[in-house]
């Protein structure tokens, strides 16, 4: 008589210990994984909601001087420390990608002017041109407002020209033109720009003046000072967890001795108050690289996250998160950078990614790769 022989049972793994694993595992590996089950579609939304927060991503954009449509994107996720190479469908931009505000992109030809600034930029609008050619503008978004500004071409007449296009009514309006002080830097290399519901801020990155608008009434406001120190000789703004800061570079070009973040409490007023936090000595000598100068810095903010670089020799990001007012700081080799892609156009934008829009993107046949440093 034959022997029933005791059936293996699987070890299911549940509860605690399930999404204490998912908090491991890379966010766009979670995309599949919560597809498996029901309960692990819970563990994992559980997961990222109260064990392993997701974070904000920096994206860097490389873009080729001669081909403007070869376009490639990597991203940091700070959650799981891991670089991705974004593989989207082919982009047809026929001029370059560019970006003067964290979580906005944009390009722009003598007859179409195309934004995006969904997480993912899974979604671009085109639309008609603004009347005024401009070559480097400031543009972001305020409220239902996409405002662009200044950045006019050499025969333009008016270099200070500011229009926005309204995405409810889909036109353009024309607005106020920026204060005559900003007239011979209008341009987005020489202003920094920061946005808040209802507010766009310009600041001019080596003097620290700034002048704010309101989409609303169309009017200019200020001048301010936001340089925080007189040993400060760049600055350049942002927000983070819905607060204005100023970064600023001490001391010069060729010898820079901190960076620090101040920030702004009273909007209103735009004066710096308090140093929020300086950037430890060995992450600002990994910012100098082999020159041993940074004549400017880049800054890209979202959520409660910043990332500051160093755009002459981008090969280290410097991150800072700032938990319960006080930062911590980490060094983050660029991924994006190879032989092939040092000569291209780099452009650095912050993402506030959930797990929607990496489910959608690989519905759009987006594909998410690690990558090894």
């Amino acid at each position: 008589m034959a022997v029933e022989q005791p059936r293996e049972v699987e070890a299911q793994i549940h509860g605690d210990i399930l999404e204490t694993i998912f908090s491991h595992v890379p966010l766009t590996d979670l995309v599949p994984v919560s597809h498996v089950s029901k309960a692990w579609m819970r563990a994992v939304a559980f997961s990222i909601r109260h064990v392993s927060p997701i974070k904000p991503w920096l994206v860097v954009h490389t873009q080729s001087n001669r081909n403007p449509h070869v376009t490639t994107a990597h991203a940091y996720d700070p959650r799981s420390h891991v670089w991705v190479e974004i593989h989207r469908p082919s982009m047809k931009h026929v001029s370059a990608v560019r970006s003067s505000h964290s979580v906005l992109l944009y390009t722009l030809t003598p007859t179409q002017f195309s934004f995006s600034f969904d997480p993912l930029h899974l979604a671009w609008h085109r639309v008609d041109a603004p009347r005024v050619w401009r070559t480097d503008p400031v543009v972001a978004v305020v409220g239902h407002r996409v405002v662009v500004a200044g950045g006019t071409s050499d025969f333009e007449d008016d270099p200070l020209a500011v229009e926005m296009y309204n995405m409810k009514t889909r036109s353009w309006e024309t607005c106020a033109s920026m204060p005559d002080t900003l007239k011979y830097s209008t341009a987005s290399a020489w202003l920094s720009a920061a946005v808040d519901e209802h507010r766009l801020y310009v600041t001019e990155k080596n003097s620290g003046l700034t002048y704010s608008l309101d989409p609303n009434t169309k009017k200019w406001h200020g001048p301010y000072s936001l340089r925080p120190d007189q040993n400060v000789f760049f600055c350049v703004t942002g927000t983070i967890q819905d607060r204005f800061v100023v970064a600023g570079l001490v001391g010069d070009a060729e010898n820079v001795k901190s960076v620090r973040l101040w920030e702004i409490r009273d909007e209103s007023e735009l004066e710096c108050c308090e140093v929020l936090g300086e950037m430890p000595k060995e992450m600002v000598e990994k910012m100098k690289g082999e020159s041993g100068c940074v004549p400017s810095i880049g800054m890209a903010s979202v959520g409660d996250f910043l990332y500051i670089y160093n755009p002459s020799e981008p090969e280290e990001i410097i991150a800072c998160e700032v938990e319960h007012g006080k930062c911590k700081w980490g060094c983050v080799r660029n991924a994006a950078l190879n032989d092939g892609s040092r000569m291209h156009r780099l452009v650095v934008s912050c993402a506030d990614v959930t797990m929607e829009d990496l489910q959608r993107a690989v519905s759009e046949n987006w594909r998410f790769a690690a990558k090894d440093l």
